[in-house]
């Protein structure tokens, strides 16, 4: 990977920053991408969004949900197709992690077919976790 990764906490990210970021990681499908009002309210009640920038240029973001005490929900985890495989996400979970705190655990929901991603970096696959899909 040439030029620099940084990784950071943008708590004032904007919506169309976020939504150009799922589309290009391919999550969009799986998103209300092409509702920026909703993306907008998704990162405005978010307790902790990292960023990942290549030059500047937004290549992926972990939006969470957290009370910095004892949970953190990682819900969105994307990363621009064209960086995927360079650790990035990874780092984005790590930089979560630290930034949620050592009393939070982290969890999060795979997306059908990404499972293995995870069991590859080591993250515990949890089978007593239970959920209502969303009515739209």
């Amino acid at each position: 990977m040439s030029g620099a990764l940084v990784y950071g906490l943008e708590p004032d990210l904007d919506a169309e920053s976020f939504q150009a970021v799922l589309v290009e990681s391919g999550l969009a499908p799986r998103r209300p991408a092409g509702d920026r009002a909703r993306l907008d309210r998704m990162l405005r009640a978010s307790d902790l969004i990292v960023t990942a920038r290549l030059d500047r240029r937004l290549v992926g973001v972990a939006r969470t949900l957290t009370d910095f005490a004892f949970c953190a929900y990682l819900s969105d985890l994307a990363v621009a197709r064209d960086c995927q495989g360079r650790g990035i996400g990874r780092g984005l979970i790590e930089a979560t992690r630290r930034a949620a705190g050592p009393e939070a655990c982290l969890l999060l929901t795979a997306a059908p077919g990404v499972e293995g991603y995870y069991e590859a970096i080591g993250m515990p696959r949890l089978t007593n976790a239970f959920r209502y899909d969303r009515e739209r």
